[in-house]
């Protein structure tokens, strides 16, 4: 096995972050062997961590390789060595010197830093102040993080902190000041768990130096602030949306980890119902009519939304879109930023869209009965709409709309249907248990007493740290249970008696049953097939039927 080729097989055909999130790694291209007159053909042969998982990326895999006219062979391999070959193949990729794989990320060693830094005087980072938060920067003029992970002790902190978020697929950091310390806290799967308590002096500055990455003005203190950090590792993007708000003991940051991968938006890796992804793939084939994905904040309606985009974008359509924020950079896709203090909102941004020859246009949310109108006529006058609304389940949002003083005709007219969806958290591949279901949960997950399903391994601090010391701790969840979350989804096409029941004014309830009775998956349902394919556990099932009912 030779390393370079296969850095280059991961480059062409995934990418390292998702292999690491996978434990999965080619090694090689084979030529198999044929018969005296038929064609040779190419094996990709890919190590897997654990064939459980194969069920869930499986396909997606072949898929990959079959646009390279390779066919699969999996093997399967320790993921400890499977994480060493990866480590082997980002060394490939130097920063100035130092590699990320070279960067210690145990919470002891920043924790160490970051003391030093409160020993420290002075808020002079070395880093020059551009206060052009405005300015959009060019790809190939994006800074690479190893300026910070070579500078001071708080810059090498602060980019061990954004590393690691990354890497550990955190979606938010909280820096957070209190009387006598600073919190920084991280939201991983959906969950906040504390990361590390700091004095108030390393806190401080490392606030200001957070702040002055993303171009924020550092001497400002007592008004909210917002800016963006673009960075580069590893040859991939790193980008950090950052949020400060003035707070009784000083000035809370929270950073919002956005994923800019375009490469990983794909509907076939979100959705694992086949029939839930065949319906939806027959809604956006449409010409015209608006489909939309509802869900609270937080429910990974835009990555459904951008993957819907990236099946769309196929080079003879013009797509257009209004985002706040543009989350992923799509190419071939013109994508427009809302700027409400210059009076760019989503309404007057799809008023200019109507005009600029679109055939598919994505409204990043509708909050307003003018927004929803306006959505509506451009779906009714032969354009394909996508957008989001915040609506408990499918049914609701027809609700929604009648709220926002949308008219029924205009709905019946031009809605597709709705795609509700939840997220819960994915089990460990590595650490979750089989165990028989109990009779409490027989009711709750509609399987019988005893059927097989799996556990998450939930450890306390304490065993945590024992399993560490033992050299037990799952290397993958680090004792948590879950790692990544999975897609819940209801989708409800707007059929004729769909229709007809928003016409006669029926109740939520009533549209719900209809949309049940023609078999529509319920999100309870989705989320129970997903318990009995062993992908999470009933503790998120129970969750996410509370939510439904709220």
């Amino acid at each position: 096995m030779i390393i370079t080729a296969v850095r280059s097989l991961i480059d062409q055909h995934f990418s390292l972050q998702w292999c690491r999130e996978n434990n999965v790694v080619p090694l090689e291209v084979r030529r198999e062997v044929s018969l005296p007159g038929e064609p040779s053909s190419e094996v990709l042969v890919i190590a897997v961590g654990n064939f459980q998982y194969l069920g869930t990326i499986g396909n997606w895999i072949k898929e990959r390789a079959a646009k390279a006219n390779y066919s699969c062979q999996f093997i399967e391999k320790d993921p400890d060595i499977i994480q060493g070959i990866l480590n082997q193949a980002a060394e490939l990729r130097r920063i100035e010197g130092t590699t990320s794989e070279s960067i210690t990320y145990d919470e002891d060693a920043l924790e160490a830093a970051l003391l030093q830094v409160a020993e420290e005087t002075g808020d002079n980072f070395g880093i020059s102040f551009d206060d052009n938060s405005e300015s959009d920067i060019p790809e190939q003029n994006i800074e690479d993080i190893s300026a910070e992970l070579l500078g001071s002790a708080i810059q090498r902190s602060a980019a061990n902190i954004l590393i690691k978020a990354v890497k550990d697929e955190v979606s938010d950091i909280h820096i957070e000041p209190q009387e006598n310390e600073f919190r920084i806290r991280l939201r991983q799967d959906g969950v906040l768990n504390k990361f590390l308590t700091i004095p108030r002096s390393a806190g401080i500055k490392l606030t200001a130096c957070i702040k002055n990455m993303a171009k924020m003005n550092i001497a400002e203190k007592r008004s909210s602030q917002d800016g963006r950090i673009l960075r580069r590792l590893e040859n991939n993007k790193l980008e950090f949306r950052v949020s400060t708000l003035p707070s009784k003991y000083g000035e809370k940051t929270v950073l919002r980890v956005l994923r800019s991968d375009p490469e990983m938006l794909h509907l076939d890796t979100l959705i694992a119902n086949k029939d839930v992804l065949k319906s939806l793939r027959g809604m956006i084939s449409q010409p015209f009519g608006i489909i939309i994905v509802a869900g609270p904040t937080g429910s990974g309606k835009s990555t459904t939304l951008y993957s819907v985009l990236s099946e769309l974008n196929t080079g003879d359509n013009n797509i257009v879109t209004a985002e706040d924020p543009i989350e992923y950079s799509l190419p071939g896709i013109t994508q427009v930023q809302v700027l409400r203090e210059k009076n760019q909102t989503f309404p007057l941004i799809l008023r200019s869209f109507l005009r600029q020859d679109p055939d598919v246009i994505l409204i990043g949310e509708t909050r307003d009965p003018e927004t929803a109108n306006t959505s509506m006529e451009a779906a009714q006058t032969g354009h394909l709409v996508l957008t989001t609304l915040h609506a408990n389940n499918s049914a609701s949002s027809i609700t929604r709309l009648l709220d926002m003083d949308v008219p029924d005709y205009l709905i019946t007219s031009t809605l597709l249907g709705v795609l509700s969806q939840r997220l819960v958290r994915r089990l460990c591949t590595e650490c979750s248990l089989p165990r028989p279901v109990t009779e409490l949960e027989a009711s709750i997950t509609n399987l019988r007493v005893g059927a097989p399903i799996r556990s998450a391994q939930v450890l306390s601090a304490d065993e945590k740290k024992l399993a560490k010391q033992e050299q037990r701790l799952c290397s993958r969840c680090h004792g948590v249970g879950y790692r990544g979350r999975l897609g819940v989804y209801e989708l409800m096409p707007v059929n004729r008696d769909i229709k007809d029941a928003i016409k006669a004014g029926k109740s939520t309830q009533d549209i719900q049953e209809i949309a049940t009775l023609q078999g529509m998956k319920t999100l309870e349902d989705y989320g129970r097939d997903l318990v009995r394919d062993g992908l999470t556990s009933v503790a998120e099932l129970q969750k996410l039927v509370s939510m439904a009912h709220n």
